[in-house]
């Protein structure tokens, strides 16, 4: 449970420290004497202070859910033998529930602290390298609260809803190895798979109108916000109809030698586990993304508006809001991480006796080592090929929606509809930055995987 309790932590903490940032720039824009007394860009930034808060509300608990239902799938044998000598499944999903809540409290609370202590730190670091030290702002607020209770009751709910699952299972069927769904079990999801469509569908119609409503008023971006939500619920909930075909795609440049093949077919063998991995590293690379897309497109959305270059004082609070923001959701990648490795992890301890198998069939330590980094290389290159698309399309919408009909002086031209603007180098950074996470998510995996003694894994 220290990878759960890591990951409430992180999410805990990230959204604290996200709503501290977006207080500390409302602070610094309401003392700025340009903008200051501009009900418009008021307006606007209240709107985008309410919808950070809801995105970071929305990572925590996806990020959270995600594990939690992993760390389950893996005590399926656990679960069934205590089912097996006489426990009831009301009994066992309650204790699962209970330790969800205990979980989610000390990961909550451990980064509510955190989270606050690093805003309290930034803000005495940002006044002297931004130039506002005389803007006042109090970091300890109630609404930091917010986050903690959310990863809270997340995390219990995920434990909640993640056992259903495994107490579906028979004992006599669980006790032979943990249960994962595989691809015919997986496909035949009709009702599940229907809905993960249908929210899809209606995402992407609510960011269309976002759009479009965002050349009339600020608050289409509030229309796009829920289809931003709404889409990507509908992908996470059918993680397993989208991310197999990527998947497979790119197991297609790994050649045809055996350790990639069996790599290829594990990911797609059990698309459940695989799609869990990825969704993680895709809403990492996806927020990232998103927001260094929304921040270029806000430039040359305000350019326009300008008539050409827009005043150097606007110039200035953007950027200070891009590096403080891009700072910020840095963290997300840190959240992927872990979840990447935990969920790696588990995948390996699962696997155990087929890794045993394969041992004794003759594969090589080395090969073994081979096959866990690309499956990790699979799930990472799929994922941040999903999140760049989907940041893209999400920071664009983002951007065009709250500030399309915004008039910036001197031109004062709006509405203002442009092109996504691609910031080519922090795109480069992020599929960097992935590569880097795959070597570092596989070392523990890989690990356990060479460990495995064949006889010891068969007698399982």
């Amino acid at each position: 449970m220290g990878a759960s309790i890591l990951v409430a932590a992180i999410s805990s903490a990230f959204g604290a420290v996200l709503l501290s940032a977006t207080g500390y720039i409302a602070a610094i824009m309401r003392a700025d004497p340009y903008i200051g007394d501009s009900g418009t860009l008021a307006v606007v930034l209240a709107i985008l202070s309410v919808l950070l808060i809801g995105v970071a509300v929305y990572v925590a608990s996806i990020v959270t859910a995600n594990t939690f239902a992993t760390v389950i799938a893996g005590r399926t044998r656990r679960i069934a033998l205590l089912r097996l000598i006489g426990a009831s499944a009301r009994s066992q999903r309650a204790e699962v529930a209970r330790q969800g809540l205990v979980v989610g409290v000390i990961g909550a609370g451990v980064g509510l602290v955190a989270g606050t202590l690093a805003s309290w730190a930034g803000v005495l670091v940002a006044g002297p390298l931004l130039g506002t030290g005389d803007v006042e702002y109090a970091v300890l607020q109630p609404v930091l609260v917010l986050p903690a209770v959310v990863v809270a009751l997340t995390t219990w709910a995920a434990a909640w809803a993640g056992s259903r699952r495994v107490l579906t299972v028979t004992p006599l069927q669980a006790l032979g190895g943990s249960v994962e769904a595989s691809h015919d079990a997986v496909s035949r999801r009709g009702r599940r798979n229907g809905a993960a469509i249908a929210l899809f569908a209606i995402g992407a119609a609510l960011l269309a109108g976002g759009i479009v409503l965002g050349l009339i008023t600020p608050l289409g971006v509030i229309v796009a916000f829920f289809g931003g939500i709404f889409s990507f619920t509908g992908l996470a909930l059918g993680a397993t109809l989208v991310m197999p075909p990527v998947l497979r795609l790119v197991g297609r440049m790994f050649g045809g030698s055996a350790t990639a093949r069996l790599a290829a077919e594990n990911a797609l063998r059990y698309p459940e586990r695989s799609s869990r991995m990825a969704i993680g590293v895709v809403m990492g690379v996806t927020l990232v993304t998103m927001f260094a897309v929304a921040l270029e497109t806000v430039k040359v959305v305000l350019t326009m508006s300008a008539g050409g270059d827009a005043p150097d004082e606007l110039n200035t609070l953007i950027d200070t809001f891009s590096a403080v923001m891009m700072g910020l959701v840095a963290v997300s990648a840190v959240i992927a991480a872990v979840g990447l490795v935990n969920l790696l992890t588990i995948g390996v301890v699962q696997r155990r006796r087929e890794l045993g198998l394969l041992r004794a069939l003759g594969v090589s330590t080395g090969q073994v080592r081979r096959m866990v980094l690309l499956e990790a290389a699979h799930v990472t290159i799929a994922a941040t090929a999903t999140g760049l698309v989907l940041g893209i399309a999400y920071g664009w919408a983002g951007a065009q929606s709250l500030l399309g009909a915004v008039p910036i002086p001197p031109s004062f031209s709006a509405p203002t509809l442009v092109a996504p603007a691609v910031p080519w180098i922090p795109v480069a950074v992020i599929v960097l930055a992935t590569a880097v996470l795959t070597l570092v998510a596989a070392v523990v995996p890989t690990r356990l995987a060479t460990r495995v003694a064949p006889v010891e894994a068969l007698a399982d």
